[in-house]
């Protein structure tokens, strides 16, 4: 009970702000582990769930909303605004410096948000998530210069190349019309690479963590993010055709764009949520992993792709190989959180 009274207290955006911040890693190194498995096991659970509808709704939205950077806008202004009015006493920045830098994340940030709606635009959505779930391999490359890298095993490396030809095997049997949208594929994957290190390096207590709430950074990632969305927007002349493009749009349309905004303000904050709790491979192999789901809705529910037994086939080894990539990292975590303790049991 002391232990759930001085997380609440914790979490009190008053009593945090009143505590120096090496006092607060202490005070959130007294939760038990059950209450950290239980955190975990929330914040990766809604953060699946909210990825599959936003793939899903951004999917259906830009379809007949096809002024992408003017969607993203929407979504990152409806965000903002609603942390904005109900969740400032949660905001808490400790330092001008805190904000800048956490400010590199957010051009990467927008730039995953706008290259994941041009994907969807010209590609499947089976095929974002194939190419995706490659992605681990760039991560483990540039973990490696992290204060405190993780060591890599065998296993690690045996199923990275299952993903790797399980993707293979599905992009070689694309259709034509779809190789349109790999580069936005490639490009958005680089993107989400580099932002989900640089949250990580930014949120973890074993890297250098900035001393921002989890509000208060999901506020930073989406007011700040307005400015050069709109830009781009301008830019490419999206301001001049909205007035036309919406009068087109049917309720349903309509619908899709509202749960959007609704589920991007979701998973910006579930993202964060889950990336201060586990390592960054390991979220990516996470969300990766649970949008097998989304291969069968298109092929079997929207009717929009027809899978052939090479693709079905290499989906699922990719897939598999996420899974096994993501226990390969579990084993490894625990064994150095094992050297770390036992010197420290055996009083050295």
């Amino acid at each position: 009970q002391s232990d759930n009274y001085l997380t609440r207290l914790y979490l009190t955006s008053d009593f945090k702000a009143s505590i120096p911040k090496t006092e607060r890693i202490t005070l959130r190194s007294t939760m038990t582990p059950q209450t950290e498995h239980m955190q975990i096991l929330v914040a990766s659970s809604c953060y699946c769930f909210a990825s599959v509808g936003m793939l899903l709704f951004n999917k259906f939205a830009v379809q007949d909303f096809p002024l992408e950077c003017c969607l993203v806008w929407a979504q990152l202004f409806f965000a903002a605004t609603c942390l904005s009015l109900f969740a400032f006493p949660y905001i808490h920045v400790g330092s001008a410096k805190d904000l800048l830098r956490w400010c590199m994340v957010v051009p990467f940030y927008c730039g995953m948000l706008l290259t994941s709606i041009l994907a969807l635009k010209t590609a499947p959505m089976s095929l974002v998530i194939v190419l995706r779930n490659t992605s681990p391999l760039g991560t483990l490359l540039i973990e490696r210069f992290y204060p405190e890298p993780l060591r890599i095993s065998g296993f690690m490396l045996g199923s990275i190349c299952l993903m790797i030809a399980g993707g293979v095997m599905y992009v070689t049997q694309l259709p034509a019309e779809n190789w349109k949208g790999i580069g936005w594929v490639f490009l958005n994957s680089i993107i989400a690479v580099v932002d989900r290190l640089l949250q990580r390096l930014l949120l973890s207590k074993e890297q250098c963590p900035v001393d921002i709430s989890k509000t208060g950074i999901t506020l930073i990632n989406n007011m700040v993010g307005l400015l050069p969305v709109g830009i781009a927007a301008y830019a490419k002349g999206e301001i001049d055709k909205l007035p036309l493009v919406y009068g087109t749009l049917s309720h349903w349309d309509k619908f899709y764009i509202g749960m959007t905004c609704i589920i991007g303000l979701t998973i910006s904050y579930t993202s964060i949520w889950a990336q201060s709790l586990i390592s960054a491979t390991s979220f990516l192999v996470m969300i990766n992993a649970n949008k097998f789901v989304i291969i069968g809705i298109e092929a079997y529910g929207l009717h929009s792709k027809a899978l052939n037994w090479v693709q079905i086939l290499g989906a699922s080894l990719t897939v598999l190989g996420g899974i096994l990539y993501g226990k390969a990292r579990q084993w490894i975590e625990r064994e150095a959180e094992r050297q770390t303790l036992l010197p420290k049991a055996l009083g050295k």
